[in-house]
């Protein structure tokens, strides 16, 4: 079988391509998934909750 520069360049577009979304779509699952949600809370808060005054 010979591969050409086209059908690899194909290949690897395509693959990228798949991955990429699947990436995507984890991601995005994961942010979104409602057991994670007073996690993200609590470390959207924390930030604000260990300043004691203005930094020096």
């Amino acid at each position: 079988m010979d591969l050409s520069h086209d059908l690899t360049s194909a290949i690897a577009k395509s693959f990228g391509l798949f991955y990429l979304l699947a990436l995507s779509i984890g991601i995005t699952a994961y942010a979104f998934w409602p057991s994670l949600g007073k996690r993200f809370d609590k470390a959207a808060k924390s930030i604000l909750n260990d300043e004691d005054g203005p930094c020096r």
